[in-house]
Formats: structure tokens, sequence, C-alpha cells
């Protein structure tokens, strides 16, 4: 490839990550949303907690084998058959693909439905509602995973539009229905799980008509052929390590959810709605950077340019930290303030609000580790070295169950999200003594490096967050009689992330901070460039 069509591919992998990331904001801002309205529906009350149980069983399915079968088995086989085969031979793995997904997935939404009750006592949870939400929501992954299906179409052709919007359509009919159902169910927790299967269908047949416009057509073919198709053989060798990586990193969930349940009404929810918060940051920052990264990587690896390799991912390791790092402390000095604002309403009680806060404190500070994580592993999977991140998560996966066995029933809500953050933390040190212990180019200066940046970092973070916090005491304390929480919450808040912003942005400026300065000069330039004419 020339120089020339190397940029070109760079500036276009580039508009894809930008276009992605803006997707993905807007679908975790509705994410926030959407648990805006379960709180305003459920609160931490006993349906609340029946609703968060079963729907993170059939979820749980769908990351383990939807997101994780068509990231790393079908696109890549897809696109082999798009570069080297005939058509005809593509249209068979396709519908061969169609028939499979077809089988496995009528034999896993009746087995979900039939042993629903049995499913659900494993989590202690109230056993007719869980049960039946769980019914109502088990064809989500179905749904869903015909959606992973054209998502992986279409990203092999490099369109990334339509399945970015997908979530977001899926957000929609979350928040939506309720609103229009209430109670006529029974209860608003089933509302909200026929919003769910309304939105597995949205993210399907969105996409749909930009894969009936790139002229793709496949259909069923005999269950036997299917199975035996050469592509679906090899979709199905790539299957095997990804599930057992991404089961390792999903059980985290599933058993701080079911270890949740047992502790206390309340608690499972107030866990879910703090890390739907961590996930809005991490969507901001993490996924955008770690989008933009990998495809770096890969080309300095395949060119063995080991210096350009380490200096891209200690580069993204900086720039990551400098928007992480203080958001972290900020969100934990303000957990109370934030979950107020955010969610305090109906039956979103103050008791609501001291439980989520309390667990939004402790997955804070993991923020950073996960947010390392997502860059880490990238560098590992730019060398085709797909075994030592599940390595590090099957391993986090075991630091997690016993911290939560120790720390559940004593600490509740608070133990289980500080040892979801503690698993984090020993991901990340087993990913960076891989790194250290195969070193390639700086890297390990380019990681000395950001350990020393992360810790001024904190020590900035810390200087700016105090006069902060007294600010927001100080107008808290005017408007303490205000009925309405956007004034009562949302005015100190301001005033105390201006404050904290000002200062923070001060001590780089007077440090002259080469992150923060290339972060700007960046975004400046790009705001001055004018579009090209067309000639």
């Amino acid at each position: 490839m020339s120089e020339h069509d190397s940029s070109r591919s760079r500036a276009r992998m580039m508009r894809h990550a930008g276009l992605l990331s803006a997707l993905t904001l807007v679908s975790r801002i509705l994410g926030l949303i959407r648990e805006m309205t379960k709180a305003r529906f459920l609160g931490t009350s006993p349906f609340s907690d029946a609703f968060t149980v079963s729907f993170i069983i059939p979820n749980f399915t769908r990351r383990l084998f939807a997101e994780g079968s068509v990231t790393v088995a079908f696109i890549p086989t897809y696109k082999g058959y798009l570069l080297a085969s005939t058509d005809r031979e593509t249209k068979e793995f396709l519908s061969a693909s169609l028939t499979v997904l077809t089988v496995c997935l009528s034999a896993a939404v009746a087995a979900g439905i039939a042993f629903a009750p049995l499913i659900v006592r494993l989590f202690g949870s109230e056993p007719v509602e869980t049960a039946l939400l769980t019914r109502i929501m088990f064809p989500f992954l179905a749904l869903v995973s015909y959606a992973a299906l054209l998502q992986g179409i279409l990203n092999a052709h490099e369109i990334f539009g339509p399945s970015g919007f997908a979530p977001i359509v899926f957000n929609l009919c979350f928040i939506v229905v309720p609103w229009l159902l209430g109670s006529r169910l029974g209860n608003p927790a089933r509302a909200m799980a026929v919003g769910v299967v309304v939105g597995g269908l949205g993210q399907a047949l969105v996409q749909l008509p930009a894969v009936y416009r790139l002229g793709v057509r496949f259909g069923f073919m005999p269950v036997g052929k299917a199975f035996a198709n050469p592509g679906m053989r090899k979709v199905f060798a790539l299957i095997a390590p990804t599930i057992l990586g991404m089961a390792a990193y999903q059980l985290n969930d599933l058993v701080s959810t079911a270890y949740a349940s047992r502790a206390g009404v309340g608690v499972a929810s107030s866990l879910q709605y703090s890390l739907r918060l961590q996930e809005l940051i991490l969507g901001i920052f993490a996924v955008s950077a770690g989008t933009v990264l990998l495809p770096r990587l890969s080309e300095a690896a395949g060119r063995r340019d080991w210096n350009e390799f380490s200096a891209s991912l200690g580069g993204t390791m900086r720039t990551l930290l400098l928007l992480t790092v203080p958001v972290a402390v900020f969100s934990m000095v303000f957990a109370e303030r934030i979950v107020t604002l955010l969610f305090r309403s109906g039956d979103f009680t103050d008791e609501s609000v001291r439980l989520t806060a309390s667990a939004f404190f402790w997955h804070q500070t993991g923020l950073v580790f996960i947010a390392m994580n997502r860059l880490m592993a990238p560098a590992f999977y730019a060398r085709s070295n797909t075994r030592t991140p599940t390595f590090a998560g099957i391993a986090s996966f075991g630091v997690n169950i016993v911290m939560v066995l120790a720390l559940a029933y004593r600490f509740k809500g608070p133990g289980i999200a500080f040892a979801l953050s503690f698993s984090s933390a020993v991901n990340s040190a087993l990913l960076l003594w891989a790194l250290l212990r195969d070193p390639v180019g700086d890297i390990a200066a380019e990681l000395a490096s950001c350990a020393a940046y992360a810790g001024r970092l904190l020590l900035f973070s810390l200087l700016a967050v105090a006069p902060a916090w007294y600010i927001d005491r100080l107008v808290s304390s005017a408007l303490r009689h205000a009925a309405s929480r956007l004034v009562y919450a949302g005015l100190p808040l301001i005033a105390g992330t201006v404050v904290f912003s000002g200062l923070g942005i001060l001590m780089l400026v007077l440090t002259k901070d080469a992150v923060g300065a290339s972060i700007a000069t960046a975004f400046f330039r790009k705001a001055r460039i004018p579009p090209r004419r067309r000639t």
C-alpha cells in the first residue's frame, strides 16, 4: 500500500471511529434515560429486582454468543468470502449462518422459557414474577442475535451507521413502551419487559434496509448442509476461545447480581443503576479510544514497526488517563449529588439514592483500570495473541468471585461494587505484566511514563476537588429549601464542576502539560480547517 493510500485508509478509519463514537455517546445517554425511566416506574422495589434479574439472563447470553461470535468469528470469515470466493459460495455461507443461527436460537429460547422457574431460583429472587418476566424477554435473545448477524454483514462492507444506530432504537423502545402501556399488564415491570422485546426487534429492522441496498440475498438451507458448510466450521473453531473469554467477563456481572439479589431489597437494582452511569462515562471516552487504537496497532504490528506500536499505545493511554482520572475523582466525591440529580423522582427515594451512590462510589474506583483494559487488550489482539487477554479475564473473574463471597453479605452493594473494581485492577496488572514480559519497542518506557502521568493527574484532581466540594456545599446550603431537584442538586453540581474543571485546566496550563496541549491543538485545528472544495 502506498503512503497516499495508507493515509486515506487511516482517514477513513478515523471517520468511522468518529461516527461510531458519536452514536455510542447518544446510545449511552439514552441508556441513562432508560435507567431514569426504570427508576421512575420501579425505584428499588421488589419489582425492580425481579426485572433486573430476569433481564440479565437473556442479556448475558446475548453478550456471550451474539456479540462475541460476530466480532471475532463471523466478520473475518465473511470478509474472506468477499475477497476470495464466488458469489454463490458467499451466498451459501450466509444462508448457512442464518440456518444454524435459527436452529440454535430456537433451542435456546425454548429452553429458556421452559426452565425459567428453575433458572431464577439460582438468584434468590421472587420466583413467580421473575420467571414470568424472563419468559417474556427470552425472545429478545433471538431478535438481537439476528440484529448481530446483520451488523456483521454491514461492518464487513465497512458500513457502520445502521449498526451504530441500532442500540439507539432499542433504548428508545425501552423508554417509550412503558409510558404507553403503564400498568395495563399488571405492573410496570411487565411493560418494560415488552419494551425490551420490541427494542430487540427494532435493532434488527433498522439494519435490514441497508443490507438490502447492498444487494446481499440469502435464505434458509437444509440443516445438515448448513452445519457442514466450510465457512460455518471455521466460525465454530473461532467461537470457542471467544466464548471462554467473554464468559469470564460477563460472569462477573452475573455473579455480582446473583449475590446482590440475596443481599437485600434494592441492592441488585442499585448496582445496575450505578453500572449504567459508569458505562455512560466509558462510552464517552474508552470506546472511541479503543476503536481508533486497534487499527493503528494492527498496522504497526504488520510492518513490525514496534517503536510506532509502543508510541501509539502509550500516547493513547496518556490521553485516556487525562480524561478518566479527573472524572473518577470528581464522580466519587460527588456521587450522591450525581445520583440525586439523575434519578431522584417517583419511587426512587432517598434510600434509593443512598444505595446507588454508595455503589457508584466504589464502582468508580475501578474506572481507570477498566478504561486501560480497553486499550491494553488490543495491544495483544493486534499481534494475534488472544490467549493473554482471555487468561487475564478468567483470573479477574476468579478474584471477583472470592471478593464477592468475602464482602457481599457484610458490606452489601458497596462490597460487591468494590469487588468488581478490584478484579478490574487485577486484570490491568496481569496485562501490564504480560506487556513487560514480552516487550516490543519502547513499551517499558511508555508504560513507566503513563504510570508517572497518572500519579500527577491524581494529585491535580485531589487539589482541585477540595475547593469544588466546598463551593458545592455553599451553594447547596443556600438552596436547601428548593423543591426541584434540578435546582437543589443541579445548581450545586454545576458550581462544583466549574470550579473543578477551571482549577484542573489551570494546573495543566501552568505545568505546560503536553497531552492536554495536543488535545487542544487537535480540536482547534480541526475546527479551523475549512472543507475542501470539489474540483
